[in-house]
């Protein structure tokens, strides 16, 4: 079977005039691919919006303002798309991932791999970020690594609620904000619906998290995403931030890791109970798609115009 088919791609190389190569190193397991793709474009992401926080924050202003953190992870987000997307679909945030079993587009057996990959894309980027911005951490706060406070800087890596925030009203803000991403996520996939534009997903997705970022963000800094908030979380505490990464907030560590999963499986059924449960059948769906290109074609036939054909 082996020998076929390279002989079969031997021969349509051949026809097209095309010489393949295989590479060296061609990883044939499906669990090694997506683990590595997910971690990268994991990585990427992470890195790209920690970074834009590190820039804000470090430069007190000076180099940025809160909305260059919302386009530095929405920007991220669709990097990470590119980087990831035709190997592992780019999920980058477990939410997603536990919502895509759900909902049966994802195998269970594989959302161990997605977590791990997922966390392991963080705790690096963050890592990087710190090795990047060390000099103008020590240099904004004095050397005194601290989680709260005027001169805090654990937030570069994850998120901690605002003053006036309660647990409550924390939980269901990171609740509804996954919520809202999965339900738009759902709605760009639907292909019976108004999906992004073939290309188009990663700019999409990218603004859809910037969207969020600009609307939902204020209160504890839209983690909508647990393996975003708690691998960098434990590389603080390891790096020299303390225990105080999980007591800090009321013990605020375990809400963006509980709250976002439910959100993600809440909004993804909320999509799929009101609106992709009730799509009409292919057949009446394409019916009416005839009856609408009749209708924004009609005045070209009326003009004589027959160089338009319209194949359903």
């Amino acid at each position: 079977m082996k020998d076929l088919v390279q002989s079969v791609e031997l021969g349509v190389s051949q026809r097209k005039g095309v010489n393949v190569t295989r590479p060296r190193v061609w990883l044939k397991n499906e669990f090694v691919r997506v683990g590595l793709a997910e971690s990268l474009c994991t990585y990427v992401m992470m890195a790209l919006g920690l970074g834009s926080v590190a820039q804000v924050v470090t430069g007190q202003g000076a180099f940025g303002q809160y909305l260059s953190i919302n386009l530095g992870f929405g920007l991220g987000v669709a990097m990470g798309v590119h980087v990831g997307g035709k190997v592992s679909g780019a999920h980058m945030n477990a939410a997603v991932s536990l919502t895509m079993c759900v909902f049966g587009r994802l195998a269970w057996k594989m959302l161990p791999l997605y977590v791990f990959a997922q966390l392991l894309g963080s705790f690096l980027a963050a890592g990087t970020i710190y090795a990047v911005y060390n000099e103008a951490i020590y240099d904004y706060c004095g050397g005194n690594l601290t989680v709260t406070g005027v001169k805090a800087t654990a937030g570069i890596f994850a998120t901690y609620p605002a003053p006036y925030l309660s647990l409550f009203a924390g939980f269901i803000d990171q609740v509804f904000g996954t919520a809202m991403l999965l339900l738009c996520l759902m709605a760009l996939s639907d292909q019976k619906n108004k999906p992004a534009a073939a290309g188009s997903e990663p700019v999409v997705v990218g603004l859809l998290v910037l969207l969020i970022g600009i609307s939902l963000g204020s209160n504890s800094g839209y983690a909508i995403n647990p393996t975003r908030d708690i691998g960098p979380r434990v590389f603080t505490a390891i790096a020299g931030w303390g225990t105080d990464v999980f007591r800090a907030g009321n013990g605020w560590w375990w809400v963006p890791l509980v709250a976002p999963c439910i959100g993600g499986v809440l909004g993804a059924g909320i999509y799929k109970a009101l609106v992709e449960m009730h799509h009409p059948p292919l057949s009446e769906q394409g019916e009416r798609l005839v009856e609408e290109l009749a209708e924004e074609t009609s005045p070209l036939g009326k003009q004589g115009n027959c160089e338009t054909n319209v194949c359903v």
